[in-house]
């Protein structure tokens, strides 16, 4: 967040020397009002640039197995360039390659669920998946598992067979 402050700041600066070396290679003939306004759109312009490229950026520094499951685009009100083209605020990504399943129960699989939010902290959270039935459980405490793999305890969800998080979760790795 800080470097993308400096860099916005930065923009400002550039766009407002490039017009004051224009406005004196032509001795003073551009309106005084062209650098502020030539500053603040750059600003502006650097600040929806860096919004709307977090989303690849992020996604480009996954690690290997990590599979985007589910995006959240936002329009908000204070920025009306995304009622025209709403940007990725926060995603679910699936860690396909460290997914564990126990032999005895080949359909339920313990796969992390990572959150990533524009402005937020990255949570991992643990899910237990039964594909067959199409449910999930987070594991949390007072979740069991038997020595044959069976789960006790869990707090079952059902889920829609055509669920993003559960299709990634299930696919094979």
């Amino acid at each position: 967040m800080f470097f993308e402050l400096i860099g916005t700041v930065l923009a400002g600066v550039a766009a407002a020397l490039l017009v004051w070396a224009i406005n004196r290679a032509l001795k003073g003939r551009l309106p005084s009002w062209l650098m502020p306004v030539a500053a603040g759109g750059a600003m502006l312009l650097a600040t929806i640039t860096s919004e709307y490229g977090w989303f690849a950026r992020t996604q480009a520094g996954l690690p290997a197995g990590f599979i985007v499951a589910e995006k959240v685009e936002d329009k908000q009100f204070y920025r009306p360039w995304t009622y025209a083209k709403p940007f990725v605020s926060r995603f679910v990504a699936v860690d396909q390659a460290g997914a564990k399943t126990h032999p005895a129960h080949p359909e339920q699989r313990i796969v992390d669920l990572v959150f990533y939010g524009r402005w937020t902290s990255t949570a991992k959270i643990p899910v237990l998946f039964d594909c067959a039935a199409g449910n999930r459980a987070d594991l949390v405490d007072g979740v069991e598992f038997d020595d044959d793999g069976a789960v006790s305890n869990a707090d079952w969800h059902p889920m829609a067979t055509d669920a993003p998080v559960l299709l990634a979760a299930c696919a094979p790795a």
